[in-house]
């Protein structure tokens, strides 16, 4: 059994990634924080009751759960995309221009205007 001192020790997370040096610099804190909403983050655990997660309901608005306070520098789930590997691991830089999907027509329903002459 682990203490509580253990629960936070950072090569337990499995999403935690190994940031070259150039990206470790002024990330914020390697530690558990609370939000202003009074939800830990990054503590192993990724519950908690004062979350709006666990609260949800219909006139629970979205966006509440929008904006850096939610995400931990070292520890989210986002990081471990091929990407976010590749930037923050190998400094591959990810690939830019425009998203297009393989198989839908993501304009579809859009009225564009008739060009057709």
């Amino acid at each position: 059994m682990t203490g509580p001192e253990e629960k936070d020790d950072p090569s337990l997370d499995p999403y935690e990634i190994e940031f070259l040096p150039a990206f470790r610099d002024d990330r914020g804190p390697r530690e558990p924080f609370v939000n202003e909403y009074g939800v830990v983050i990054g503590d192993h655990m990724y519950q908690s009751e004062h979350s709006p997660l666990e609260q949800w309901s219909t006139e629970t608005d979205p966006a509440i759960m929008s904006g850096d306070q939610w995400v931990h520098p070292f520890k989210d789930i986002g990081f471990l995309t091929s990407e976010n590997r590749d930037w923050f691991e190998r400094g591959i830089p990810p690939e830019t221009g425009g998203f297009a999907h393989p198989e839908e027509d993501a304009a579809s329903g859009v009225d564009l205007p008739d060009v057709s002459g």
